[in-house]
């Protein structure tokens, strides 16, 4: 029997996908449930399965774009598994017969060379030509023979045309569907938005000084989870947000969608390129949950398992280019969305404290926002907010009390 695989559908909103790799040749034998290949569709890469164990019959090739419920392969099940490979016969020593001796002919030494070669530089000449990254064979040499002296190199200039050696090669790759579609919403984000970026700055020494004192225990107690600045940021974020609810809104043609929960896109990198999946709920969430939740969702970004369903929706996006090194930014807003929050490294800088200058961990945050919905109170607003909860977050975001906050 042969069963024609078709392409299922990762979402109600996708029509088509994309084939990335094949993770099996043409005419293999596939078992039941065995990934296949590795699909793209504009939100995600998913893996395909196979459907039944037998011999595979490709039927479209790597980057094509195919429609959901397409075929893509023939899998003949009557076809049966092959047998393990035949053992290798034991082979037979050769023995070779002794061969004669054979003596090498007397070389005969070079005759000393009585010139230079036109063109040949003096050792002080080579020296000069190779730090000026000049080719020999670009200068002409007045010494004797051709010979290309201290003084030719040094009068040597490098040529202005083209450069000669090194490699200048191109090559033309297909961005794959993800990429494109990412490329197409914020060409589509910068178009269609009157977006504007605001900026702060965090003084750190708070937050470093409650994670010192509580990450060990918090890792202790809570099965090896980490006390990372993302909580603390995502705590912020959804306080500032039920402060500032216009920039937890979006626009839907002449209408504004207001939210009553705050589901926090998380930007993260992974092999197929930027991903932002969704912390649903996360102003119900603990410090813990928190965390648990953007480690579940960065490994399977990671590892290429992140679906459609963990990266739909969002109300509000933070990015953290600062773990790139990045000092300043303007995040792109991830429409429909109207806000997003961009976070930076941190580096020691001197600021006034009291009157006085003091060394801090101090941190550049941006946000970008959509002005057609959000006016420059509730920006400015907003991004205060999370600067006071991040520079207080004994009393703002653990209410007094860090050891029931961090559930210690």
């Amino acid at each position: 029997m042969i069963l024609e695989m078709k392409v299922p559908s990762p979402g109600e909103s996708i029509k088509e996908v994309e084939i990335a790799t094949w993770l099996v040749k043409d005419g293999d034998y596939v078992e039941k449930d065995q990934a296949i290949a590795e699909v793209d569709s504009d939100k995600a890469t998913l893996e395909l399965p196979a459907e039944a164990s037998g011999i595979i019959t490709l039927k479209a090739e790597e980057g094509d774009t195919v429609a959901v419920g397409a075929i893509v392969c023939h899998i003949d099940t009557d076809a049966a598994k092959p047998s393990g490979a035949a053992p290798v016969a034991e082979a037979k020593p050769v023995v070779e017969a002794p061969k004669a001796e054979v003596k090498a002919a007397p070389v005969a030494a070079p005759a000393p060379a009585t010139s230079y070669a036109s063109g040949t530089p003096s050792p002080a000449a080579k020296k000069i030509l190779e730090e000026k990254n000049i080719a020999p064979t670009s200068v002409t040499g007045t010494g004797k023979a051709g010979r290309i002296t201290k003084e030719d190199a040094v009068n040597a200039v490098p040529s202005m045309g083209t450069p000669t050696g090194g490699s200048r090669g191109t090559e033309r790759t297909k961005l794959s569907m993800l990429r494109r579609k990412v490329a197409e919403r914020l060409v589509a984000a910068k178009n269609e938005t009157a977006m504007l970026t605001t900026f702060n700055e965090v003084n750190m020494t708070p937050i470093n000084t409650l994670r010192n004192e509580y990450k060990d225990a918090f890792k202790a107690k809570h099965g090896g989870i980490g006390l990372g600045y993302m909580s603390f940021f995502t705590k912020a974020v959804t306080r500032a947000l039920q402060l500032y609810p216009d920039v937890n809104s979006m626009m839907d043609g002449d209408h504004k969608i207001a939210f009553d929960f705050a589901d926090i896109s998380i930007a993260v990198s992974g092999p197929k390129g930027l991903m932002v999946p969704v912390v649903r709920n996360a102003e119900n969430l603990t410090f813990r949950g928190v965390e648990a939740e953007i480690k579940r969702l960065a490994i399977k970004a990671r590892d290429g398992q992140i679906t459609v369903d963990d990266m739909t929706g969002g109300t509000f996006t933070i990015t953290n280019g600062g773990v790139f090194g990045s000092m300043l930014s303007t995040p792109i807003i991830n429409p429909p969305q109207s806000g997003i929050l961009g976070m930076h490294n941190i580096i020691e800088r001197p600021i006034a404290v009291n009157g006085k200058v003091e060394i801090h961990p101090m941190m550049y945050v941006a946000l970008s926002y959509d002005h057609r919905i959000i006016d420059g109170r509730e920006s400015v607003g907003f991004l205060v907010a999370v600067k006071e909860a991040l520079e207080n977050p004994v009393e703002l975001l653990c209410d007094n009390n860090p050891k029931k906050a961090f559930e210690l």
